[in-house]
């Protein structure tokens, strides 16, 4: 089979996460990516379904804790000081004034607890991931944008309503394995990063694809004739634009622009050396 990065850029092509020197400068930097991708989020719309909608972040210094975002107050009006610590096992708020979305919760604690690799998880409702849900099936390598999902992604086939038992969480968990994004049956979408921005720029890529896929669908029912890439092909492209550093730095002129629209997010931690991020 061909090497899937032969001809990829080398070393110092792709810009990469910064490390940092302290707990505290890269809990900052944490807060603040993630105060960020609620904002690009609810600029496409992801945070209009009442109560819906939860970005975990894994604390890097306390073990078993998760920043997230509170009950109830729109992704348009956070900033770093409303997130939230949450302790994954009594789902209580340790660090902060508010609850977090127990049900969601449930989901993120499980995914966390089961992925030490994981540093961040995202579920949001969203009107593509939401229809696409209701078929029951992965999405097929249609276009090249896809195809980081080919064979890294899985579905849960069991909606049984809200998530409010542990168990539940757990069984989200275990169907997702080592993937990188789960579809929920009749539910929606969640995927994961080894940063917040990797697993952002997941999270916006898959919400697209399935938006393909229906328009694709919708065609197909129409009389077209939608072509899938070929496995070994898809599986290749999988390899090229699957990583984990190119889901970070896909990321970054979202991350940028969304900087841009929201002064008020500003100044940016800054960066240095020593932790990885």
């Amino acid at each position: 089979m061909t090497d899937p990065l032969a001809n990829m850029p080398g070393d110092g092509y792709f810009a990469r996460p910064p490390v940092f020197d302290t707990h505290a400068e890269h809990r900052a930097h944490l807060k603040h990516r993630h105060a960020v991708a609620l904002r690009h989020f609810a600029r496409l719309g992801f945070d209009q379904d009442g109560l819906a909608g939860l970005i975990t972040v894994a604390d890097p210094e306390h073990s078993g804790t998760y920043w997230a975002n509170p009950l109830a107050q729109p992704f348009s009006t956070l900033t770093p000081e409303h997130l939230v610590r949450v302790d994954g096992e009594s789902t209580e708020t340790v660090e902060g004034a508010r609850r977090v979305n127990v049900a969601a919760f449930n989901i993120h604690a499980e995914i966390h607890r089961a992925r030490p690799d994981v540093r961040a998880v995202i579920h949001l409702h969203t009107v593509y991931g939401r229809a696409f849900s209701a078929f029951a099936r992965k999405l097929p390598p249609l276009t090249q944008d896809a195809c980081p999902f080919f064979e890294d992604h899985e579905v849960f086939d069991d909606f049984t309503g809200l998530v409010l038992a542990k168990d539940d969480g757990r069984r989200i968990a275990a169907t997702l394995g080592s993937g990188k994004a789960i579809i929920l049956k009749n539910h929606g979408l969640v995927t994961v990063g080894e940063t917040l921005d990797a697993a952002a720029w997941w999270f916006t890529l898959l919400d697209t694809s399935c938006h393909v896929q229906l328009l694709a669908d919708a065609a197909a029912a129409a009389g077209g004739a939608p072509r899938p890439i070929p496995d070994e092909v898809a599986r290749l492209t999988a390899a090229q634009l699957g990583s984990h550093l190119l889901g970070w730095n896909s990321y970054q002129p979202l991350h940028e622009a969304t900087l841009a629209r929201n002064p008020d997010l500003a100044p940016r931690p800054a960066s240095s050396t020593a932790i990885a991020a």
